[in-house]
């Protein structure tokens, strides 16, 4: 069953290990070529001073909208005993592959998919193997980038900029980000909030905070409306990719 969430929503969750909690979820970093969220980083509070603490999709299980946790399938030893990364380091391929190591994980990258050999992140668990041959197979580094700078991103149309990165709807699933949501009020007369895929994107300006479209801006302003308390179904998918024109993802 697909689980579409809003990362806004998500943020704040309770991250519950299997011995106890070890704080809540205060970003999320994506990488910047597939547009997936390769690490939820953790808010420890006073656990862990000055430690940047990451949670991979590999070991994360449900994620209880009720509750406002998000369940880990690591005790809280392992997570506190995990290779330390200073709290305002990159995170490097040599450090992901160190991480990984310990855990006894497969690498995400050098595979077909996006998660190496894998569609699902949790097929990577124990997945030694599959560690060693993406190790072999280090290309150029994916830069990761924090889901909380991206917000407020311009979304430049062929003809004006149209709005701005609010929101992200990932993929729970695959921990895929299917869609920025985007408010367009304050560029357009009674402006609303609508979906863009980011495989869409022509082209994403780093250096000046821009997600770059081929797209005109009244097309995006005509777009089925988003509501974010609402959910998005596969019905609201078949309707926006048949607005754009787009063969479906699925």
């Amino acid at each position: 069953m697909q689980m579409l969430r809003s990362l806004k929503q998500i943020k704040g969750y309770t991250i519950g290990a299997q011995d106890g909690d070890i704080g809540e979820c205060s970003d999320f970093l994506f990488d910047d070529r597939d547009w997936t969220v390769r690490y939820i980083v953790a808010d420890t509070r006073k656990w862990l001073p000055g430690r940047k603490v990451l949670i991979s999709p590999i070991s994360v299980g449900e994620a209880d909208a009720s509750s406002r946790t998000l369940s880990v399938g690591l005790t809280r030893d392992q997570i506190k005993d995990a290779p330390p990364l200073d709290e305002d380091a990159p995170v490097s391929r040599q450090y992901e592959i160190a991480f990984n190591k310990y855990y006894d994980w497969g690498g995400y990258w050098g595979g077909p998919s996006v998660w190496g050999p894998h569609l699902y992140p949790r097929l990577l668990n124990r997945s030694r193997e599959s560690l060693q041959e993406a190790t072999e197979k280090i290309e150029d580094n994916v830069t990761l980038r924090s889901a909380q700078e991206v917000m407020g991103y311009h979304i430049q149309a062929t003809d004006d900029d149209v709005g701005h990165v609010e929101d992200y709807v990932v993929d729970l699933d695959t921990w895929i980000i299917r869609y920025l949501v985007i408010d367009t009020r304050n560029w357009l007369p009674g402006g609303k909030k609508v979906l863009i895929s980011p495989a869409w994107a022509e082209h994403v300006d780093w250096h000046r905070r821009r997600v770059i479209f081929s797209l005109a801006s009244d097309h995006i302003e005509k777009s089925p409306e988003f509501d974010p308390s609402l959910p998005v179904n596969r019905k609201f998918e078949v309707t926006l990719y048949d607005f754009y024109g787009r063969p479906y993802y699925w």
